[in-house]
């Protein structure tokens, strides 16, 4: 069944980012799926096959001799298969000696002689000889959706015999698939009359003298083939088998390994299909391991006795971990967004807090405690909260801390909290342990995080207008019971969201002490969720009409570019313009009508992709490839302008916003627009930065960036006397390598030399080999092997540095930054060569990547600390990779510098100075250096 599986699913379309293919494991669990719905089993068991010898091979050397070579592709995927199947608590059987066949004709048996009707699944006609009243066989037709059951009827139907009978028929006829031969020139329909006359292989060999003719003398000359056929295609039903009958049954999914399992194989529409279709056949989840119900809340309205309400609360709880969750109007992250509103930041409606068994709500989306102004009142609980939710003294556990704090601050006023409302004492962020925990995980959504690993639902509230006739009744009467239910519905869901989340914070705990995260969680990433959220409420200015400028005129180079190729095919288009973004449109041209050399081939033709049009340009030099890149290049800066353009807000800024949980390296990410992604050394790239520019009340930006900081820890962690000397001694890196390589003195390294080392230093950090490097300098691959031999040659414990770590990481199953921050890597275990090389790259690539982002995170937390302890009024705006954009004010600029310089040059110890730029100006580009 996988092999169908495998074969009905396009390769290409199923793989992971490592690069494991997935076809026939999602093929097979949505193939499970579909028999589990429709067929509604008490039991299920699944049997495969062992890469050993079977008794039937043992007997006859050629069983099953002649199959084609398993497809690459397919290597790994039945070992996937089986950790599905365990995550779902389903059992998988395998029995040495023995076929999955002979296992499910066992199975079958048993449940026969208990009295149950079985289902066998099976893409082997073998399994036919299994039917009986209560056993019918699910053969698939076509792929793996098309499985009609196959009963007596159907199998006397279609081949003519009872289906005891099938494997006499069998014998007789031979199965190519096993490579038994079988009686020369006797078909079917032969085999079938013979059987319904005699019975039996044995009763038709009995009257072999009998039957006449060529096909007679054939049956005569091959009876002995025609016997051992039949021993071998008989299916064993009294195997001792490793699993009971009764431990078949159907149970309830380990939500935690199916959810961890499915991120890795990023299956994202099939697990809900999972866990629907289990529940749904087994009547919800599992008994055995509830979930204790939300503690019973009250709701604490906007008035006096609120407030006494809250205050009574908080005197009794607030010294212990409380669960917070701020229920909000609107997302604080409006997606693909174009010019913000005010709104986006979403407004608080109410905050609930919970303790180990007592909550409260506070509503706050009205009452007396808010002025018609959003001017707060005394009287309600507002100031209270507050003043609690500022006070680092009281210990919190949040979702999305960076999210909360920036609502809260931007639109506290409209709540009846106050101006400028902080968030403090916040202990754990569960969206970052659940980061910190599981790196490669796919989305920390706070349901997601509750079904995984409390096996419960968030249960957001239904919308109480829809809770029936009663409510309805009331809606014209403003004080109805309608606004009642709306508060409550609201409240439950907050408090439900509260309790998950300090529940979450009391399991994640020990996950995080074990794996050495407590302290990045504690020390580093909860204290800068708070520093982003004054640089994503800052935003950094935009000069508006330079921005519309380079939009237009990317616009007129895109569509000369176009009007150029258009005119350099013209003729033999026969006059058509091809749509330069179509690759069909591309292939038929380029391949067809002007006849270029053939590309990589894909699933939907020759490739158009940049790499293989770039190889093809080399090759042809033909003017209409040369315009079609100018054109695809102003294509993708017109599409970085325009997201530009609209996510410039009201206030004339851009404010883009930061996860933190994206990268598995622990890298930020940029979103809405992507700062990051604007190109460093380009011409274009330098006129986009020139768009962004000091604001109002501020007279410089100031930038400072790392100098090569990737090879510096490099040098740190490989403990490589030469390169850490070099790094002492101010040498130019690069420069000071290639002399090393060439054998030549420093002054002698010419340019072409000094960008070859370069290529080479930065790709070995990401486990680039002779060939990669080749492709990627565009020279030979033994001048590319002889490049690095000479680097390792002189550089010998960075060759043994990356030797060693894969080798760490191979025995501890991950790798660890110089703070500690570990990425696991299962795959560098694997069968498959293609996911283990990958995983082998990415431990290369972890600990220096990882470490930088540490070294960055901890250089803007130390950077604001100063910048806060020296009161000035300089702030941070952006983080692009290694490098900090600032906004000064008059006459802060020498002391904002020696911060940076300071703070940055210190954010970690290591055995190289950390070398920092700076650089000041009007605009981004300006503060280059």
């Amino acid at each position: 069944m996988a092999f169908r599986a495998f074969y009905a699913l396009p390769v290409d379309n199923f793989a992971t980012d490592t690069g494991q293919h997935t076809n026939a494991v999602y093929g097979f669990t949505t193939m499970l799926l579909t028999m589990i719905r429709q067929q509604k089993p008490t039991h299920v068991v699944v049997a495969f096959d062992l890469d050993t010898p079977t008794f039937r091979s043992e007997e006859y050397t050629e069983y099953k001799a002649g199959r084609s070579k398993t497809p690459e592709e397919f290597h790994g995927q039945i070992n996937l298969i089986i950790k599905v199947m365990e995550a779902m608590n389903i059992p998988t059987v395998s029995v040495d000696g023995y076929e999955a066949d002979d296992i499910v004709a066992t199975f079958a048996a048993l449940a026969e002689q208990s009295g149950w009707d079985t289902r066998v699944v099976s893409g082997d006609r073998d399994a036919f000889q299994l039917i009986t009243d209560r056993t019918l066989v699910l053969y698939p037709k076509k792929g793996v959706s098309d499985i009609p059951p196959m009963d007596a009827a159907a199998i006397e139907e279609k081949y003519g015999v009872r289906p005891e009978r099938y494997p006499d028929l069998a014998a007789l006829v031979g199965e190519t698939a096993d490579n038994l031969p079988g009686v020369p020139g006797v078909g079917p329909k032969t085999a079938a009359k013979w059987i319904n006359l005699y019975g039996t292989v044995e009763e038709v060999l009995a009257h072999a003298e009998e039957i006449k003719g060529k096909a007679g003398q054939s049956l005569r000359d091959h009876a002995e083939d025609v016997r051992r056929n039949r021993r071998l295609n008989h299916l064993l039903r009294d195997m001792e088998l490793p699993v009971s009958l009764e431990a078949t049954e159907l149970r309830h999914p380990d939500h935690e390994q199916v959810e961890e399992l499915f991120d890795a194989l990023q299956f994202n529409t099939v697990r809900q299909r999972l866990f629907d279709t289990l529940a749904e056949r087994l009547g919800g989840e599992p008994e055995a391991a509830p979930v204790e119900a939300t503690p019973e809340f009250t709701v604490l309205t906007a008035d006096a006795d609120g407030a006494t309400g809250l205050q009574d609360f908080l005197a009794q709880h607030a010294v212990n971990l409380m669960g917070v969750h701020v229920v909000l109007d609107g997302p604080a992250i409006l997606p693909k967004r174009k010019i913000p509103a005010p709104g986006d930041y979403g407004v608080a409606l109410g905050a609930a807090l919970v303790a180990e068994d007592a909550a409260v709500y506070v509503d706050l989306a009205g009452g007396p405690g808010q002025g018609s102004e959003g001017t707060q009142h005394d009287a309600g609980p507002g100031p209270i909260l507050a003043a609690y939710l500022a006070e680092a003294g009281h210990p919190k556990a949040v979702y999305d801390l960076k999210a909360v704090a920036k609502s809260l601050k931007a639109t506290g006023h409209r709540t009846g909290l106050g101006q400028d409302v902080a968030l403090a004492g916040v202990v754990d962020d569960v969206l970052l342990s659940a980061y910190l925990i599981q790196p490669d995980r796919r989305g920390y959504g706070l349901d997601a995080l509750v079904q995984t690993h409390l096996q419960s639902t968030l249960e957001m509230e239904a919308d109480p207008t829809q809770a029936g006739d009663q409510l309805e009744l009331d809606l014209e009467d403003p004080g109805s019971a309608f606004e009642e239910a709306l508060v409550q519905a609201r409240a439950a869901a907050g408090v439900r969201a509260a309790w998950m989340v300090r529940r979450l914070s009391e399991q994640f705990q020990p996950e995080l002490i074990s794996r050495g995260a407590q302290q990045l969680l504690v020390d580093l990433e909860v204290p800068l969720a708070s520093v982003m959220v004054d640089m994503e409420l800052a935003g950094i200015a935009v000069d508006r009409p330079v921005l519309d400028g380079l939009f237009d005129d990317f616009t007129e180079r895109m569509e000369a570019a176009q009007e150029s190729a258009w005119a350099s095919v013209a003729e033999a288009n026969g006059g058509e313009k091809v749509n330069l973004g179509s690759p069909k449109q591309l292939q038929t041209l380029l391949f067809e009508k002007l006849d270029m050399p053939k590309t990589r081939k894909t699933k939907t033709g020759y490739s158009t992709d940049v790499e293989s049009l770039t190889d093809l340009l080399n090759q042809t030099q033909h003017p209409f490839l040369e315009n079609l890149m100018l054109h695809r290049d102003a294509t993708k800066l017109r599409q970085t302008v325009e997201g530009l353009r609209d996510t410039v807000a009201a206030d004339g800024r851009i404010h883009t916003t930061y996860s933190q949980t994206a990268a598995a390296t622990g890298r930020l990410s940029s979103l809405h627009p992507n700062l990051q992604n604007i190109p460093v050394r380009t011409e274009a790239g330098r006129r986009i930065r020139d768009v962004f520019v000091v604001g109002a009340g501020y007279s410089t930006l100031l930038t400072a960036d790392y100098s090569q900081i990737e090879m510096r820890i490099m040098a740190h962690l490989s403990e490589d006397e030469a390169l850490i000397q070099a790094f002492r001694d101010g040498e130019d890196l690069h420069r000071f390598v290639g002399a090393q390589v060439f054998g030549v003195a420093p002054e002698d390294v010419s340019s072409e030399m000094r960008a070859k080392v370069k290529a080479m230093s930065y790709g070995l950090a990401y486990g680039l080999s002779s060939f990669g490097l080749s492709k990627q300098l565009q020279i030979p691959v033994d001048e590319a092997r002889g490049l690095m031999k000479g680097y390792f040659d002189r550089f010998g414990a960075v060759r043994d540095y990356l030797k060693e770590v894969v080798a760490q990481a191979r025995k501890d199953g991950y790798t660890a930054t110089i703070k500690g921050r570990r990425r696991y890597l299962p795959d560098l275990n694997s069968d498959n060569r293609q996911l283990r090389d990958m995983a082998e790259r990415a431990a290369l690539n972890a600990p220096i990547q990882g470490s930088a982002a540490d070294i960055i995170k901890q250089a803007m937390l130390d950077v604001q600390l100063a910048l806060d302890e020296q009161g000035l009024g300089t702030r941070m705006l952006l983080q692009v990779h290694d490098e900090l954009i600032l906004e000064v004010p008059d006459g802060e600029l020498e002391a904002a510098t020696a911060v940076l310089q300071d703070k940055m040059g210190h954010a970690a110890e290591l055995s190289v100075p950390l070398d920092v730029n700076v650089g000041a100006g009007r605009s981004w580009h300006d503060a280059a250096h």
